[in-house]
C-alpha cells in the first residue's frame, strides 16, 4: 500500500498537497477507491481511500488512524560533519532515516572542509526516506553548529564521540558504552577526523570516546555504522 506525507492532517477527510497529489494520480495512476496510507510526521499513521482523484488536490477519505505508530523507547541524535562531496552526505541522510535516526545536526569541526548544507534538498530526502521505510515520525535536521558550541549544549542520554585519534585515551565499543532504551547522541567527525584537542574537550563535557570497529571508515559510513549499532542494541 502506497504511503504519502500529510503534515497537519486532521478530521476524517484530507486533501493532499499538489506535489503528493501529482505523484498519486499522475505518476502512480491511482483511481477513486484506491487504498493508501498517510503519515503526518508526528507519529500518526492513517489508512484511507481516494474519493476525489485530482492530480492537483487529491481528496482522501480517512478510514483508520494508528497513533504512535512504531514509537520507540529511545531517541537517536547523530551530529556529523558535512562532507566535501554533498552526495555522500545525502546518502548518509537517506540511509540513517531508513534505519531510524531522530535528529541530525551538521557538525562543523576544525577539519571540516564544508561548513554548509542544502537544507531544503536534505529535508526532501528525509521525507522520501521516511515514506519509503514507513516511519511516522519526521526526523529533525538542524542548522550547522560549531563543534565547540555543540558539546556545551544540554543533551540527555548517553553522549559519545567516535574517533580514530590514537593520541587520546582508549576507546570502548558502542555496545560497551550504551544501554538499551537510553537516548543516544553520537558525534561523527570529518574526513580528517576530530583533532586530539576536540576529543579531549568532548570528554571533559561528558562524552564517552567510542570506536566503530577495527576499520577506518569514511564519515558517511561511520555515521551509518553508528546508527545501526544503536538500532541493533535496541532490538
Amino acid at each position: 500500500m502506497q504511503i504519502f506525507y500529510a503534515p497537519g492532517i486532521t478530521g476524517d477527510h484530507w486533501t493532499l498537497d499538489a506535489r503528493e497529489s501529482k505523484h498519486c494520480i499522475r505518476v502512480l495512476r491511482m483511481k477513486k477507491g484506491t487504498l493508501l496510507r498517510l503519515i503526518d510526521g508526528k507519529g500518526n499513521l492513517y489508512e484511507g481511500e481516494i474519493d476525489e482523484p485530482d492530480q492537483n488536490s487529491c481528496g482522501i477519505r480517512i478510514l483508520k488512524v494508528i497513533h504512535g505508530f512504531e514509537r520507540r523507547n529511545y531517541r537517536l541524535h547523530i551530529a556529523i560533519s558535512p562532507l566535501k562531496n554533498p552526495e555522500r552526505f545525502e546518502w548518509f541522510t537517506e540511509k540513517s532515516v531508513e534505519i531510524g535516526v531522530d535528529e541530525i545536526t551538521p557538525l562543523i569541526s576544525r577539519n571540516s572542509e564544508k561548513p554548509n548544507i542544502k537544507k531544503e534538498r536534505l529535508n526532501g530526502i528525509i521525507i522520501s526516506a521516511m515514506k519509503q521505510s514507513i516511519k511516522s515520525y519526521l526526523p529533525v535536521l538542524n542548522d550547522p553548529v560549531r563543534f565547540d558550541d555543540f558539546i556545551h549544549n544540554d543533551n540527555s542520554g548517553t553522549k559519545m564521540i567516535a574517533h580514530c585519534n590514537e593520541m587520546v585515551e582508549v576507546k570502548k565499543s558502542i555496545a560497551d558504552t550504551y544501554h538499551k532504551n537510553e537516548n543516544a547522541l553520537i558525534l561523527i567527525g570529518p574526513e580528517g577526523d576530530f583533532d586530539a584537542e576536540e576529543v579531549r574537550s568532548a570528554i571533559k563535557n561528558g562524552f564517552h570516546p567510542v570506536h566503530l570497529g577495527a576499520s577506518r571508515l569514511r564519515t558517511e559510513t561511520a555515521g551509518i555504522a553508528a546508527c545501526h549499532s544503536i538500532y541493533f542494541l535496541n532490538q
